[in-house]
């Protein structure tokens, strides 16, 4: 028999409710009162780690049950004001029977995948060259250290994609998902820059099975004239953990340490694994598309579609590289704290998760992705001239939300150009070397910008002229393959 998702928030609603109960009426007296620290400690860790599940059932119930969305607010609410939680307790097992239980998105399960992968890398940003050092790494090798895992991440990258259409995409997505788990916890064991050399060069390597499997599932299980819809919503995750990532590690890391933040990252790794190994299993591949393109038919990957697709893949990175690199720097010289450069990528990343999740991304299935694309890789270039002249926090801000909106732009575009130049069974392998490029544009960004005699200005403005004069490449293109079709 089924556990209603509804009696799975009551049971938990109702833990969480006496555990607040305890906290307030027994464990602060017993602090306040009587001096007893430990008992807010202990019994302030057990709420939340209730609460954290009382959480996840909102959220099951959110996805699994068809009613209002103010039952999931009243839950909210009720979580934080002293026996509500009975009271909701009460209404929900009078309305328990009237909800019926839609079916579970198996697809959700994926997007997870791709966001703990994201996730794994943008915790990476702002702990690991301080990490480093404290293990007494010198300058050139902390930036050596940083760059390892993008370089090692390429091999892991174009291995998945061979390796997904010869066995398929799940068991890699196995594969690539318990070894990174198990390489994140060998942060633990990192006591000298030799042994983080050689966690890093497994952890980007094992770390870059993932993505590719995860794409190339999602791909073959997406509705055929819906590619884009569902490239965008996968976007939703990458620009989750865009956010998410470094503000988390950022605050566990100055409360705990960076080891234990890769060890919460390994545990989220380790729980979709299983959630996988139950759900995804026996999850039914579409079967072959019958109005497939003749470029699809002919088994060929390398054709003009899929190397634009590689081409945007290489520059958004690249893009990404020197905002990550130039961008922090470029704060500091203006005056202003370090943390206005987590608030200006934050900005970035709302406002591309914003077009993704909106009815915005029906436009990815609409308009051509050559189309999207050249005015994504516009307005990332156009920013990135903009960011030079920017001196005040209102204008960087705008600036970075503009940006936002064509990174998102540029995202779905690249992706679903590539699914619709490729052929199924092709697919992951197109991918795998599809990553290698988002990978390897990382590493360019930051490197070529470092190697360069550039001023922090003259670097931006380098990047911006750089990816016009791409976009400038995509629209001749494009203008070229109509001419050609006519």
């Amino acid at each position: 028999m089924k556990v209603h998702p509804i009696y799975f928030l009551r049971i938990t609603g109702l833990l969480d409710g006496i555990s607040l109960l305890i906290l307030l009426g027994i464990a602060m007296p017993l602090k306040y009162i009587w001096g007893i620290d430990q008992a807010v400690t202990i019994m302030g860790s057990i709420h939340g780690g209730i609460f954290i599940v009382y959480l996840l059932a909102i959220l099951l119930t959110v996805i699994r049950v068809q009613w209002s969305l103010l039952w999931p607010a009243a839950a909210m609410v009720a979580a934080f004001i002293p026996f509500a939680n009975f009271i909701l307790e009460w209404k929900l097992k009078q309305a328990q029977a009237k909800y019926s239980v839609k079916p579970f998105n198996y697809a959700l399960i994926v997007y997870s995948i791709v966001f703990f992968s994201f996730i794994d890398l943008f915790a990476q940003l702002p702990v690991m060259s301080t990490f480093a050092a404290s293990v007494g790494a010198s300058t050139f090798l902390v930036g050596f250290i940083v760059g390892l895992y993008s370089l090692t991440n390429t091999f892991g990258n174009i291995l998945s994609g061979v390796l997904t259409d010869k066995v398929g995409p799940f068991k890699i997505m196995m594969i690539g998902l318990l070894l990174t788990s198990i390489a994140l916890l060998l942060y633990q064991f990192v006591d000298s820059p030799a042994v983080l050399i050689i966690v890093r060069i497994i952890h980007g390597f094992v770390a870059g099975l993932i993505v590719p499997a995860a794409f190339t599932f999602s791909a073959n299980t997406a509705v055929n004239g819906q590619q884009g819809k569902k490239v965008a919503f996968t976007g939703t995750f990458v620009g989750l953990a865009a956010i998410v990532g470094p503000a988390f590690s950022g605050i566990v890391a100055s409360k705990q340490s960076v080891p234990f933040v890769f060890t919460c990252v390994a545990i989220l790794g380790l729980t979709l694994a299983v959630l996988s190994i139950i759900f995804l299993r026996k999850y039914k591949l579409t079967k072959k598309d019958k109005t497939e393109t003749s470029v699809q038919l002919s088994g060929s990957m390398f054709n003009a579609g899929v190397l634009k697709a590689y081409l945007g893949a290489f520059f958004l990175m690249f893009s990404q590289g020197v905002i990550a690199y130039l961008l922090p720097l470029h704060v500091q010289t203006l005056g202003y704290d370090s943390r206005l450069s987590g608030t200006l990528l934050s900005t970035f990343g709302i406002i591309a998760v914003l077009i993704f999740v909106l009815p915005t991304n029906r436009i990815f299935d609409r308009i051509a992705p050559s189309i999207t694309m050249a005015i994504g890789i516009c307005l990332m270039g156009v920013s990135q001239l903009l960011i030079s002249q920017s001196t005040t926090t209102l204008a960087l801000h705008g600036v970075l939300a503009l940006y936002g909106i064509g990174f998102a732009l540029l995202f779905p575009s690249i992706n679903t150009m590539l699914i619709k130049a490729t052929p199924a069974k092709l697919r992951g392998k197109a991918y795998g070397y599809f990553y290698a490029a988002f990978s390897l544009g990382v590493v360019a960004g930051s490197s070529i910008l470092g190697w360069l005699p550039l001023s922090i200005i003259e670097g931006f403005i380098f990047t911006g002229i750089l990816l016009l004069l791409f976009a400038a490449y995509i629209i001749v293109n494009k203008k070229k393959d109509v001419a050609l079709n006519y």
